[in-house]
């Protein structure tokens, strides 16, 4: 097993789609989501059980990509702490939890990674999977995945 594997997988165990490149506060523009929900009915974040359900999310999706040598080189120079607290962040941004989130803007983070439409699929297979462990109702998942599908053009290399 290739050390970044090693290093992946502990992690993974501890802990996107987001934003890939290493960020710091310094570097990052917090963005506040303005679109809250003010009816009586659930929230996206509250369908996708809140920043717990994200957070389990998250960390299948960072154990599939760990193992996935598709995409996992994607991550060589990321700090998968500080890539998960920005994915969980921005998901939770994504679908109207009123969080904060401190990265960078898509097309920023994925600036020179040349992600193509392959990776980006693969990566997006994981999420799915990730949310399906989670017992995520295919009408929830479908509206998160509604909801990042304009950022495709943000992350891959045209």
């Amino acid at each position: 097993m290739s050390r970044l594997l090693l290093k992946l997988l502990p992690v993974a165990a501890l802990v996107f789609f987001t934003g890939c490149a290493v960020q710091t506060a310094e570097t990052s523009a917090p963005q506040v989501n303005s679109n809250r929900n003010t009816s009586s009915q659930q929230t996206l974040y509250q369908e996708l059980g809140g920043e717990a359900g994200l957070s389990a999310i998250v960390d299948g999706l960072l154990a599939r990509i760990a193992t996935d040598p598709r995409i996992v080189h994607h991550f060589q120079e990321t700090d998968i702490a500080l890539f998960r607290e920005r994915a969980i962040e921005h998901f939770c941004l994504v679908a109207d939890g009123g969080c904060v989130y401190h990265g960078e803007n898509m097309s920023l983070s994925h600036q020179g990674l040349n992600i193509t439409q392959a990776d980006f699929d693969a990566l997006v297979g994981h999420l799915i999977e990730s949310m399906k462990e989670q017992h995520i109702p295919l009408s929830t998942r479908n509206a998160l995945l509604k909801r990042l599908a304009p950022m495709y053009s943000d992350i891959t290399y045209h």
